[in-house]
């Protein structure tokens, strides 16, 4: 079972999501495991506050690295493997790669998911605890909360059980970088538009030919950097 821990300041951000069918039913199946840590659980100020002015100047507040540790420390566990992410435009760009690496629990026994907010984390808590710095695109949120849940989603989709049926994760755009062919349903003619007939023909080894040489032209089309990024 892939387990997953989120650190956070607003776990209901978060625990309202889980009960999305897919993610409720991966739960629910003992298929994975997902706890919320607030991190104002672990603040001994009257206040409950984690955050202070940063030194030497400038705009917003930053999550203190003592508070933060102690999150952290409550939940270690020397018996297994923990892998901790904290969220941040400055990581790596989360990728299709990377998130079916994370659904494999032999290699990751348990991902702890730090949500930051605010102008950031103490730097000194990145250097000793964190493994791996990671943003979900070139922009910049208030929080890690929905960086947290994408990750969280994008992995499930990969653990057996999960999808109807594991070829579906594979099938998905971004596997092998390429994007996924297009797809059609009823009816065959609408607005004067036909279903491909290969798609009609039965024949799956024609149908499959058919898919990968249409993600080759749609992704050399939409996402060329996706074939170029496959050369390196």
């Amino acid at each position: 079972m892939l387990k997953l821990k989120v650190i956070t300041l607003f776990p209901d951000l978060i625990k309202s999501y889980l009960q999305d069918a897919l993610i409720a039913k991966a739960i629910g199946q003992s298929l994975m495991s997902v706890d919320l840590i607030n991190l104002r659980d672990f603040s001994d100020n009257p206040y409950k506050s984690v955050d202070d002015t940063p030194f030497g100047g400038g705009d917003g507040m930053l999550i203190r690295a003592d508070i933060l540790e102690k999150a952290l420390l409550s939940l270690r566990n020397t018996s297994i493997k923990q892998h901790v992410i904290y969220f941040t435009p400055q990581g790596q760009l989360l990728d299709q790669p990377m998130v079916e690496t994370y659904s494999r629990s032999e290699e990751n026994e348990e991902i702890i998911l730090i949500c930051g907010r605010y102008a950031g984390i103490d730097q000194r808590f990145i250097e000793q605890y964190v493994n791996q710095e990671i943003s979900i695109g070139n922009y910049v949120l208030s929080g890690g909360e929905l960086p947290a849940l994408v990750l969280i989603e994008a992995v499930s989709r990969f653990i057996p059980g999960v999808l109807g049926k594991l070829q579906s994760a594979q099938e998905d755009s971004l596997q092998n970088n390429l994007l996924e062919a297009p797809q059609y349903t009823k009816p065959q003619v609408w607005n004067g538009q036909k279903v491909p007939d290969v798609l009609l023909s039965g024949h799956h080894q024609k149908i499959s030919e058919w898919k990968k040489e249409m993600a080759l032209k749609i992704t050399a089309q939409k996402r060329p950097d996706l074939l170029k990024d496959s050369k390196k």
